[in-house]
């Protein structure tokens, strides 16, 4: 049985164990599940551009047809060599493609799937945790100390420092989202490399400001149920230089935070308070409207949203946008 915590997933990944080749990368992190299985890929094959060595397949194809799982793992590249094979898990079961090769397992091929959330009896992980060659990897967000020292990471690598009080910052409005984190690291960088070390002010300027200005306005507007505030915001939030990560990445942190209230709240372990000083008033509002069982689904639809949008990145950003409208209709549904 290989069931990899979050916290364990990267030192797992730098030296798994030689009989593992099939991998299950799955949480609510997206971001970070694409990250881990870019790794894995990275390492076993040369070149991922060679249609011959790397192959990316739906989950949905694979459950129209369960045996091309087996013979494309059993195909031998043209030169020779390693391949690999990432699938997207998406909304059929297609564990019976699977079979097969863990029976049978190829010479030399791994495979990579890419799945959102998972509850612990899902075929899929159950199929994966329970067989001595694959792996069941977790994805989940970043903790405050795995933050820092992305942080630290990040910045050093291109020669800069942060202050103590920018990093508090930093580590307080990031962390939901990897790719979104490493995005807003990245144009923080940017902004501060002439500088030589972050400050507070650099962080409120390209980190804070858009995320308390245009975004909160956006997330706000698709959980209230107001699709003419997502539109305007949106458009906002592209015209000054965000894109797909920064909406689907605000709106995914936003209703994990609510889930998790609401779960807390619905047991009884807590009151699901606000969340944070100025948001409280919004966080609450939604908290009392959004049921959990909702919330575990628009978590899925966004982590849908942004596998489509990392897919296509022509339409990314009207991805998004259709996400978090598909969110604003929910709420009004509710509502009415």
């Amino acid at each position: 049985m290989v069931a990899v915590k979050s916290g364990e997933a990267d030192r797992f990944i730098a030296k798994p164990p030689p009989n593992i080749f099939l991998y299950l990368i799955f949480g609510t992190d997206a971001g970070l599940v694409a990250e881990r299985a870019q790794k894995i890929i990275a390492r076993s094959v040369d070149d991922t551009k060679d249609p011959f060595q790397f192959l990316r397949i739906s989950g949905d194809e694979l459950a129209a047809d369960p045996l091309r799982l087996a013979d494309e793992a059993n195909t031998i590249p043209m030169f020779g060599g390693r391949r690999a094979i990432a699938i997207d898990a998406m909304g059929k079961n297609f564990v019976a493609a699977l079979e097969p090769v863990l029976a049978k397992p190829p010479l030399d091929c791994t495979i990579v799937i890419e799945a959102g959330a998972l509850k612990r009896d899902a075929p899929l992980r159950k199929l994966c945790e329970s067989d001595s060659r694959a792996a069941a990897i977790e994805c989940y967000p970043d903790s405050a100390k795995d933050v820092a020292q992305l942080i630290d990471t990040e910045l050093r690598a291109d020669g800069i420092g942060i202050d103590a009080e920018a990093k508090t910052l930093l580590v307080s409005l990031l962390g939901e989202d990897r790719l979104t984190t490493r995005s807003e690291i990245a144009k923080l960088a940017l902004y501060a490399r002439g500088a030589g070390t972050v400050t507070i002010d650099h962080v409120a300027a390209i980190v804070a400001d858009a995320s308390s200005v245009a975004l909160d306005a956006a997330i706000d507007g698709a959980f209230d149920g107001d699709l003419l505030a997502v539109e305007k915001t949106a458009e906002r939030v592209f015209s000054e230089g965000g894109d797909y990560n920064a909406l689907l990445g605000a709106a995914l942190r936003h209703a994990t935070a609510l889930h998790r209230a609401r779960l807390d709240a619905e047991s009884g372990r807590g009151g699901g308070g606000g969340f944070g000083f100025r948001r409280s008033a919004a966080f609450d509002r939604h908290l009392r409207a959004w049921p959990s069982e909702r919330l575990a689904r628009t978590i899925a639809a966004l982590n849908q949203a942004i596998g489509k949008a990392r897919r296509d990145p022509r339409l990314a950003d009207q991805i998004a946008l259709r996400a978090l409208w598909t969110i604003a209709l929910s709420a009004k549904r509710k509502a009415g």
